[in-house]
């Protein structure tokens, strides 16, 4: 065993050094003005810290996921970066605004636990009671506090395949039982929906990766069919038409959630909300934590909702884009499936996916490529700006020929 000894502004400070090259022991001397060393009376121990791979301290079916891996955040900034699903454009500059006059003694207090004027905003677009009204950390905290209320170990969720893959890690946090039932080609309401004994059905509308969308009539039909809760996640429908914000209203087991991440370009806010009958909205409010947004992010969030023509205008401006997109991309040889969202699903079966992707990645363009059945041959494509876009068509052209 080795040591080493420091002397720092009085202190004496000796640490021991076990043969692995560890920690094995800590004394810590004073020093006085006369030089001399005054003995700590009783040299505390610090005990090796032990780092293991074993998964023996976490519960069986933590131990066994794998975790949610998210698109990737690049740090350089000159990337046409088109894989995460952002907008591109800003925010209302009303946001801005609220948020530099926010800045200031506010800090220094906890937020609203209720976000009441969140609540009392939305409430007052979309004509539904404040009490069927909560208010989370972007949407993947309410989808994660609804699984916690509705499912537990054993239970069966339900999700049509393929679909956003982060809804299987909430499914596992709970030791679920994931159920996957198969999207047709076109990605129409599965068949085989609903799932006899199903706690929980999980829809996203539009879907990802695919950006497809079904009818409300289909989804009010799955609600009155299906014996557990049914969560639909609307986090891209502001770029589609209609929504079904009423099923909330007129279920007992619906509920619906919604995201500003998109649409309302506030991604880095993490800013989510969702619909519900009392009861439902309720008891989830109970499992949510109870300071879950931000100062900042409610002034955000009320800021953008005071000023919704804003979102309204640039979600236009993504749709005439998407056109253009779909119709570049199709020019190309890509299969593109109907988009009602910010972006779109392309499958090309030569080249691979994989390289094309490789390949733009290369040139500074980002999209999103999925190792997985029936995504393998595919790219999800943001939509971007004009020029963006552009680049991106450019690119594929170059690679394509």
């Amino acid at each position: 065993m080795s040591s080493i000894s420091l002397a720092v502004r009085g202190t004496s400070i000796r640490l021991s050094r076990g043969t692995d090259g560890s920690i094995g022991s800590c004394r810590i001397d004073t020093v006085s003005e006369a030089g001399l060393y005054c003995p700590a009376p009783s040299p505390p121990t610090l005990m090796p810290m032990a780092c293991s791979s074993s998964p023996d301290y976490f519960l069986p079916h933590i131990a066994r996921m794998e975790g949610y891996v998210p698109g990737e955040q690049p740090r350089q900034r000159q990337l046409v970066k088109l894989n995460t699903n952002e907008n591109p454009f800003p925010p209302s500059p009303l946001v801005l605004e609220r948020l530099r006059a926010a800045c200031g003694q506010q800090l220094r207090r906890y937020p609203d636990s209720q976000s009441v004027g969140v609540r009392t905003r939305l409430a007052d677009l979309f004509q539904i009671p404040p009490e069927q009204i909560l208010v989370g950390n972007g949407s993947d905290e309410l989808l994660n506090v609804a699984l916690r209320c509705f499912a537990g170990a054993g239970d069966r969720v339900v999700v049509p395949d393929p679909t956003y893959p982060y809804y299987e890690k909430l499914i596992q946090l709970q030791d679920a039982v994931q159920v996957r039932v198969a999207f047709p080609e076109d990605f129409s309401m599965p068949p085989d929906l609903p799932v006899a004994g199903a706690r929980v059905t999980v829809i996203a509308n539009p879907n990802s990766p695919s950006g497809t969308l079904l009818p409300t009539e289909s989804l009010a039909r799955l609600a009155a069919e299906t014996e557990g809760v049914l969560i639909i996640d609307e986090a891209y429908v502001d770029f589609a038409a209609g929504g079904a914000v009423h099923l909330a209203r007129d279920f007992a087991n619906v509920v619906v959630c919604r995201t500003m991440s998109k649409s309302f370009s506030l991604a880095g806010m993490r800013i989510g909300f969702c619909f519900g009958p009392p009861a439902l909205i309720a008891g989830m409010g109970k499992v949510k934590e109870h300071y879950n947004l931000s100062m900042l992010s409610q002034v955000a969030a009320e800021a953008a909702l005071d000023d919704i023509a804003t979102m309204r205008a640039n979600a236009d401006r993504i749709r005439g884009t998407r056109t253009d997109l779909t119709a570049g991309l199709e020019k190309l040889g890509f299969h593109v499936w109907e988009s009602a969202a910010n972006f779109v699903l392309g499958r090309m079966a030569s080249p691979p996916a994989s390289a094309l992707y490789r390949g733009l990645k290369e040139r500074g363009v980002l999209v999103r490529y999925f190792d997985r059945s029936r995504l393998a041959d595919c790219l999800r494509i943001t939509v971007g700006t004009d020029e963006e876009i552009a680049v991106l068509l450019r690119e594929l052209t170059e690679l394509l020929s």
